[in-house]
This record gives C-alpha cells, structure tokens and sequence, in this order.
C-alpha cells in the first residue's frame, strides 16, 4: 500500500507537470501567433529526382516532345542572331577551317551599335535592349552534355533521342582541331587530321610521350559512365552506354563546343550554359573550371570525373558508375598529358606575346595599341598568354533586368576566370556560356560591357589582331 502509494503520488505529480506544460505551450502559442510568422523561401531541391521510368516509355515520352522544345530553343536563336553563314578566309583556324564573321547579335529596332555605346548600363536596362543575354541549354530543365551534329555523325553513341544540338557547324570549332605539343614543337600539328581514340592513340603518340603520359593519354580516350550516357534506365542514349571519353567534349585536347551545364549552381534554372573551353595551354593556368576556380589541373581532372560527369549530383553518381580514380597515379598521369599540350603557332608573334612589326599589318598593329589601351583588355589578358590567372565580376546583370528565359533565370551571374586568349580564333564561340558567337561579337560585347565607346574602326582593327594571338 505505501509503495503503490508513493508511486501513486509520484504520477499524479509528473500528470499535473505534464498538463502544467501542456498549458504553457498553448500559451506561448497564443502570444506567439500574434506575431507575423516568417515562412521559409520557396525553392528547388539541390538534388534530381532518382524516380526513373522504363526506358522505352522515356525514348517515347522525349521524342514526342522534342520537335516542340528545339522549335522554341531555336526561335530564340533566330531572334537574338542572324545564324546565316558569314565566313572568312583571310584568317583560318589551324587547320584551314574559315573563320565565323560577325557580329550576328540583332539590335532591337532602332538600335545601332554606335547608338547603344553611348548608352549607360541602366539606359540600356530600363529599355531591354541589350544583345548579349545569357544563353541557356537547348533544354535548360534537363540540361546535360549535348554533342555537335558533326560529332554526333562521327560517333553515333553521343546522340541524343531528346534533343539536337542548336549552334550551326560553321560557328563552331574546325573538326578534327590540330594537337601541339610543347615537347614536340618542331612537328606542329601531331594529330594527322585524325580524331584521337582509344583504338589509335598508342600508334599516333607511341614515341612521342612516355609511358606516364601514354597511360594518362589512355585514360582521357577512355569511356565512363556519365548523366546521360550510361547504361542504367535513366539516360539519353537509346543504347546502354560505357559513357563519355574526357576527349569527347575536350576533342583532341582542344575543344568540340560540346555544351552542358555548370554542376555547381542550384537550382537547376540558375544553372549557367557551359561552353567546353579548350585544354591548350592548362600548363600555364592557375584556375581550372570557370567559377570554381580549383587550384591544379589535378583537381579539375578528379572533379570532372567524380561530380561534372554526373551534374555535380553523387546519388545519380553511384547509381550509374561513377569512376574513382587513383589520385597518385591516374589523376597524375592524365594531368602529366595535359600539360603538354600546346597553344598552336603564332608566327607575327615576338617571343614577348607581342607583335613582330615587321610581320603584321597596320591594322593588326592599330589592334594591338586598342588592346593594351583603350580597349583595356590588357586589365585582364596581359601578354604573352594573354590571362591573369584571377576571376573577375563582369557585372553584366547592370544591362538587364533578372527574368526566365526558356527555363533559366537570367540574374547576376558573379566572378569567371580568365581564360587565355592564345590561340582564341580556334575556340568560337565565345565567353563561359558561348552567347558570343564571333570574335567581332565578343569585340561588341566588350564595347558595351566596359564602356569602352569604340568606333567602328577600332572594332574592326581590335579583331584583327585578335586573330594573330
């Protein structure tokens, strides 16, 4: 009786603490609840859906709408540029390849690019016209490694069944680019106008590299899986895939203007377009990635395998087959390659980075005083290779107002390194997103962007020595 007495006791008190609490809560509650409550912001996930369809339903489900999302992709490119074939051959690429002639940008109606060069930032904002808006992916919601219609051609298993590839052939690098070595400068291009695989890299660099390098050569020839070549259910191949090679997007060590999205930005519609940029000349960069800004091509190489590959997502990673490499010898080994190669020749050049006088034009030398003074490229691409190894903040969302443009949210985009201009007639087009098909559209858009107030001879006079570098 004392016992269940106690005990007794003892419950009815933590009963009556209980309801005592019960009842304060109520009333923290209640004073609370007169207080406006602050809801958290509604936002994407940073993770993709692991939900996958059978694949026959999927191939269905993307071509029936894929007639509808290229004719929208593409209006938007007809509207903003004039996509007709312009080239040149007084300049080629490396490889005899006609230079892309710009610029192709379409001006608002009674704009001219004189007209918009006196015009302030916020004029050129508050009337929406400026020209050079982000691009976003053909399909910004999915988003993905997409291959040139020429490559696809070459090599069928970077097809895509749900879209197409939109900048025309012309505008984009020569296929296939040359490949220089800084070990072999003397035997220019070593490619022999082939396209390097695994099937043929040991006959074409057998005895030109050593055996560290042929593995890491090996190594960037070799597929792995990737988002959207694999062999699970969730891809974009109508086959089960082994994947992507390093070289498929950095074709030859240079580029193919494969494009994807960026894989460290969420959500998914702040994601920028990324245009592969070239692999020449890595050996004199200090910033890899194009707002990551990682530290060694070491880093690069290991990210791009274990997070780019996938959309920077290592759930889709593991369930597809991801490829950890072995960081003291595979990573190593394929840096070791990389590091050779090359800028191609750039024989009106001293070996300073500047113009030989005696070799180039008076309009190239004009060029070249435009670019080390009112231009200020110079500020951010200082000779001999024409980089400063930082990033930068453009500040470009002072010409336009943050809006959704087919699936991507155009907004403050933040600092970019600095990318080489060696050898920039090689790599159209141009900037991190590729909006800037031409170099003269690049020389427009630099205009605007830094307030430089060229005329129309300094433009023209500015590209061409571009074209030397």
């Amino acid at each position: 009786m004392v016992i269940e007495r106690k005990y007794g006791i003892r419950l009815l008190t933590i009963t009556i603490l209980f309801c005592a609490g019960l009842k304060f809560s109520h009333a923290q509650e209640g004073a609370i609840s007169d207080k406006p409550i602050i809801k958290q912001e509604s936002r994407e996930s940073s993770y993709s859906s692991v939900i996958e369809e059978p694949i026959d339903k999927a191939i269905e489900h993307d071509k029936a709408k894929k007639d509808g999302i290229m004719k929208r992709h593409m209006d938007l490119l007809n509207e903003r540029y004039d996509l007709s074939m312009k080239v040149t051959n007084d300049v080629t690429m490396s490889r005899g390849k006609p230079l892309p002639v710009g610029p192709t940008a379409r001006l608002k109606d009674g704009m001219s690019w004189e007209k918009l060069s006196t015009m302030t930032p916020e004029d050129i904002k508050e009337k929406n016209v400026f020209p050079y808006l982000p691009l976003p992916h053909p399909n910004h919601a999915t988003g993905g490694m997409l291959f040139s219609q020429i490559q696809v051609e070459k090599f069928p298993r970077l097809k895509r069944f749900d879209l197409d590839f939109d900048i025309p052939e012309y505008f984009l690098p020569e296929f296939p680019p040359a490949i220089f070595l800084t070990t072999h400068k003397d035997k220019g291009d070593v490619s022999q106008g082939k396209v390097v695989t695994l099937e043929n890299y040991y006959e074409l660099f057998n005895g030109l590299l050593n055996p560290k390098q042929l593995e890491g050569l090996r190594l960037l020839v070799t597929q792995f899986p990737q988002q959207q070549f694999n062999a699970t259910a969730d891809r974009k191949s109508e086959k089960p895939s082994q994947g992507v090679t390093c070289f498929d997007c950095h074709l030859n060590g240079h580029t193919s203007a494969a494009t994807h999205l960026v894989g460290d930005i969420r959500p998914q519609s702040h994601r920028n377009r990324l245009d592969t940029p070239t692999l020449r000349g890595v050996n004199i960069q200090r910033l890899f990635g194009s707002q990551r800004a990682l530290k060694s091509i070491e880093d690069f190489t290991e990210f791009e395998q274990r997070a780019a590959y996938f959309d920077g997502d290592i759930l889709t990673a593991i369930k597809k087959g991801t490829n950890i490499l072995e960081r003291g010898s595979q990573v190593h080994f394929m840096a070791e390659f990389q590091s050779l190669l090359d800028f191609p020749p750039a024989p009106k050049l001293d070996i300073f980075g500047r113009l030989d006088t005696k070799k180039a034009t008076d309009s190239e030398i004009r060029g070249q005083a435009i670019f080390f003074s009112k231009g200020k490229c110079f500020k951010c691409h200082p000779a001999p290779y024409y980089t400063d190894n930082l990033m930068h903040d453009l500040q470009v969302e002072r010409f336009y107002k943050p809006q959704v443009i087919n699936g991507q949210y155009i907004r403050a985009e933040g600092p970019i390194k600095t990318f080489p201009l060696r050898g920039i007639k090689d790599s159209p087009p141009y900037l991190h997103d590729g909006r800037l098909l031409t170099l003269e559209d690049t020389v427009e858009f630099f205009n605007l962007v830094l307030e430089t107030n060229l005329n129309v001879e300094e433009k023209n006079d500015l590209v061409a020595f571009l074209r030397q570098l």
